[in-house]
């Protein structure tokens, strides 16, 4: 929280502490629902269970639709509540942030919510919660506002100021025929601007961008984002409009595809953080002995060359040297490679990789250039600079165009480049990095010693 909030919720719980209702109303009800989300989250138990006598079931619920807690934390909110207001608060809520709550209790709980639920509520929010996962079933809510194709321009200006209050937005006015089919889309603006006795079917747009209910959320995401849309509306395979999805959550499945792609990257989990080491460990151990016996290769190819580094030693000085900065280079290939991938459907991959060649080449001999000097007259031989910059030009390269490979294959194959971890491309890029250098410094002394 900012220093300005802090000091919101030390004033907030002088009012609870006094018991003052009316104080802790006025200030709590003047901050932004975000505000109040980010300061309800901080109060212990003995605190809430005022606030619920102080805030109006209604007024909370808007706490709980901004709110960015985890659904499990806020399932632990309503278990402190009493039933009736339970009932009231799910009720006032967005159906969708109901069911992102509910779909992370267990059966026997989410049948005691649902059962405090009105029917027409209950059936919204079991038609949602059996969606998978991370699809637009899952993401959209039923409160929209949608017209007939056939009704006038006074009549469904009617609708939507009766509407409005229920509705998540009303940005948009949505047309659906008898059928219930989608068939176009209108804004307020063009509600206002018209004459009332117009026809809904003569002014709307018939050109709709609509998303299938089973779509990925991650194709979703990129749509509403190129498009710069506020919301988007979701149909059935009949074409039926069955919700829409609001922009609030699309920045949330983008924070949460970035961060996915993070962990992969880093080869760990970032979303489910656990207290508890053992479980944090056992999470982490499997990828770590994988990359364990990559590493086994890199030391039995050192052995390998171990009569070379015998007869000339000071070439084990700058085996770390190539293989951090090929590391280095091959996983910044594979963040350009994996986050092109992601955000470009159209790209030419043949591009990319003519790219990431150059970029290796060019990264590749200045480096060279560059160890080639300083080795040369930190040792005062310019034969090993020259063996160990040519090493290091060959080892970049390598790294780039295997970081920009490895991830391009993998999307191919039908699996998600962000697989290809920043650890697992520095492990590989270490073993082509020892190849390279002890096969380049035994060329060398073949050609220039013997």
């Amino acid at each position: 929280m900012t220093e300005e909030l802090e000091q919101i919720k030390v004033a907030l719980e002088a009012t609870l502490n006094k018991r003052s209702r009316k104080k802790f109303r006025r200030l709590f009800l003047s901050l932004h629902g975000y505000e109040q989300s980010q300061v309800f989250a901080e109060f212990d138990v003995m605190q809430r269970k005022l606030i619920y006598t102080f805030l109006t079931p209604e007024e909370l619920a808007n706490v709980f639709d901004d709110t960015e807690e985890d659904p499990v934390e806020a399932s632990k909110y309503l278990a402190e509540m009493p039933l009736p207001y339970v009932a009231r608060l799910l009720g006032e809520m967005y159906t969708d942030n109901v069911v992102d709550i509910l779909a992370e209790m267990s059966p026997i709980q989410r049948r005691k919510y649902l059962n405090l639920l009105r029917g027409d509520e209950a059936k919204q929010v079991r038609d949602l919660i059996h969606y998978e996962d991370e699809t637009a079933g899952s993401l959209m809510t039923t409160e929209y506002i949608a017209v007939t194709d056939q009704q006038t321009i006074g009549s469904a200006m009617q609708q939507v100021k009766q509407e409005a209050q229920d509705a998540e937005l009303i940005t948009y006015i949505y047309v659906i025929d008898d059928q219930g089919i989608l068939v176009g889309v209108l804004s307020v603006r063009d509600l206002i601007t018209h004459q009332d006795d117009e026809k809904i079917a003569d002014i709307m747009i018939t050109r709709v961008l609509a998303v299938d209910v089973n779509e990925d959320q991650e194709t979703i995401a990129e749509q509403v984002r190129d498009y710069n849309f506020v919301a988007i509306p979701v149909v059935n395979a009949a074409e039926k409009m069955v919700g829409i999805i609001t922009v609030d959550d699309i920045i949330d499945v983008i924070d949460e595809e970035s961060a996915e792609d993070y962990s992969r990257l880093a080869g760990v989990d970032t979303e489910s953080i656990s207290h508890n080491p053992f479980q944090t460990a056992l999470k982490r151990l499997p990828w770590l002995i994988t990359l364990l016996f990559l590493g086994m290769l890199t030391a039995t190819l050192i052995n390998h060359f171990e009569g070379l580094l015998s007869e000339v030693s000071v070439l084990a000085i700058f085996i770390s040297l190539i293989t951090g900065t090929a590391g280095n280079a091959g996983t910044q290939s594979l963040a350009v490679a994996v986050r092109r991938l992601a955000t470009n459907n159209h790209l030419k991959i043949w591009r990319l990789i003519l790219n990431e060649v150059a970029t290796g080449i060019i990264i590749g001999v200045i480096t060279g250039i560059c160890v080639w000097i300083m080795v040369g007259l930190w040792k005062q031989n310019l034969l090993l600079g020259g063996v160990v910059g040519a090493a290091m030009a060959s080892a970049i390269f390598v790294a780039n165009l295997a970081g920009s490979l490895i991830p391009i294959g993998m999307e191919k194959l039908g699996v998600d480049p962000a697989v290809a971890s920043g650890p697992f491309i520095s492990t590989l890029s270490d073993l082509t990095s020892v190849l390279i250098y002890f096969n380049i410094a035994q060329y060398f002394l073949q050609m220039f010693v013997n």
